[in-house]
C-alpha cells in the first residue's frame, strides 16, 4: 500500500476514532488522504456497533436494548466528540440571527451545553435508537447492516464537507486542518464508490434483490443530502466549518440514513 494511503488511514482512524492508531503526519497531504479514507473508519465503527447489538440479540435481549448498545458504541469509540459537536453546533445555530458569527463561534467553544444542544441531542439519540430498534425487529442482519451503513455515511459526509471551496471558520483546530483538502472530483468518486458498496450490501444482506440495493443507496444519499444542507447553513452562519460542525454533520448523516432505512418495508 502506498505511503500516502497508510498515512491517510492512520489520520482517519487517529482523528475520527479512539482506536490506538498513531498519526505520523499532520500536514495537508495526510489530511487529504485521511478524509478520503474516512468512510473506512466509519465502517469499522459500524461493525463494532453491529457486533455488540448482535451479541445482545443472541443472548435473547430485546431489540430496544440492542439498539441502545449499538448507538452507544460509536459514542464510545469517538469519546462522544461527534455528539458534543452536534450539541455545540445546535447552540451556535440557535444563538439567534442578531448575534454575529464570532459570537456564535464563541458560544460553540464554551464548555457547557445550552438548551438547544440538549434538545438536539435528546431527539437525535432517540431517533437513532428508534430506527435501530425497528431494524433489529426485522432481524439481526437488518440492524447490523443499518449500523454499518450509518457509520459509513456519517464519515462520508465528512469527506464531502472537507472538499475544496469549503472554508474554515477558525484559523486553528481540526476544522482548519481538514477544510478544503479534498478535491471535488476525488470526493465525488469516493462517494460514488461507497454508495455502490452500500447498495451491494443491501442487495446481499438486506431486502432481496434490486429493491435492497436501491433502498440502501437512497439511505446513503439521504444522509449526505441532509448533511450538505446543514453544511451550507453552517458556512453561511459561521463563515466556514469547525470541528464541531464536522461532528454535527456526521451525526446528521448517520441519523438520516437510519431513518431512511427503517421507513422501507
Amino acid at each position: 500500500m502506498p505511503l500516502d494511503a497508510l498515512d491517510g488511514i492512520r489520520f482517519a482512524f487517529g482523528t475520527l476514532t479512539v482506536l490506538p492508531v498513531r498519526v505520523a503526519r499532520w500536514d495537508r497531504g495526510a489530511a487529504r488522504a485521511g478524509m478520503l479514507w474516512a468512510p473506512l473508519a466509519g465502517l469499522v465503527v459500524g461493525l463494532f456497533a453491529a457486533a455488540l447489538g448482535g451479541l445482545l440479540l443472541l443472548l435473547n435481549a430485546d431489540p430496544l436494548l440492542a439498539a441502545v448498545a449499538t448507538v452507544a458504541v460509536p459514542a464510545a469509540l469517538t469519546r462522544g466528540l461527534h455528539l458534543d459537536g452536534l450539541a455545540d453546533t445546535a447552540d451556535g445555530l440557535g444563538s439567534g440571527a442578531h448575534t454575529t458569527a464570532a459570537d456564535a463561534l464563541r458560544i460553540m467553544k464554551q464548555s457547557d451545553i445550552g438548551p438547544f444542544g440538549v434538545i438536539t441531542l435528546v431527539f437525535v439519540l432517540l431517533a437513532q435508537v428508534a430506527a435501530l430498534t425497528g431494524l433489529y425487529g426485522h432481524g439481526w442482519a437488518y440492524g447490523a447492516l443499518g449500523a454499518a451503513v450509518s457509520g459509513v455515511t456519517a464519515r462520508l459526509a465528512l469527506t464531502l464537507a472537507a472538499r475544496t471551496g469549503v472554508p474554515a471558520a477558525r484559523p486553528e483546530g481540526l476544522g482548519a486542518a481538514v477544510a478544503g483538502v479534498v478535491p471535488v472530483r476525488r470526493g465525488v468518486a469516493v462517494a460514488a464508490l461507497v454508495t455502490a458498496g452500500c447498495a451491494a450490501a443491501g442487495a446481499l444482506f438486506g431486502t432481496c434483490g434490486t429493491y435492497g440495493a436501491v433502498h440502501h443507496a437512497l439511505a446513503v444519499l439521504t444522509g449526505l443530502v441532509l448533511a450538505q444542507l446543514l453544511l451550507r447553513h453552517c458556512v453561511r452562519r459561521f463563515g466556514g466549518v469547525t470541528g464541531d460542525v464536522f461532528g454535527a454533520l456526521a451525526e446528521t448523516a448517520a441519523t438520516a440514513s437510519l431513518i431512511a432505512l427503517v421507513l422501507g418495508p
